[in-house]
C-alpha cells in the first residue's frame, strides 16, 4: 500500500518491517494486524489491516514520529 502525507509518499513495498502485531487469526472478522514501517529516509508509519468487525476493517497508513515509536511499541 502506497500513500501520501503532506508531500511524503509512505509505501509498504519499499520501506522496513520494524514491528508487528497481530490480533486473533486469519480470518477472524473481528482479527486486525498493526506493522510499523521505517522508511528508507528515516520516517515511521504504521500500516494497519483486519476483518470486517475489527477496528481496522480497511487498510490505512498512519504516518508516527519518531518520538512516538517506543510508546506505540510499549501500548502494545
Amino acid at each position: 500500500m502506497c500513500k501520501e502525507f503532506n508531500g511524503v509518499v509512505y509505501d509498504t513495498k519499499t520501506s522496513t518491517v520494524d514491528k508487528k502485531f497481530t490480533y486473533g487469526v486469519p480470518g477472524d472478522p473481528c482479527g486486525y494486524e498493526e506493522t510499523l514501517y521505517i522508511t528508507n529516509d528515516g520516517r515511521y508509519f504504521v500500516y494497519t489491516n483486519g476483518g470486517f468487525s475489527s477496528k481496522y476493517p480497511v487498510e490505512n497508513i498512519i504516518p508516527i514520529e519518531r518520538e512516538e515509536v517506543k510508546n506505540w511499541i510499549l501500548s502494545h
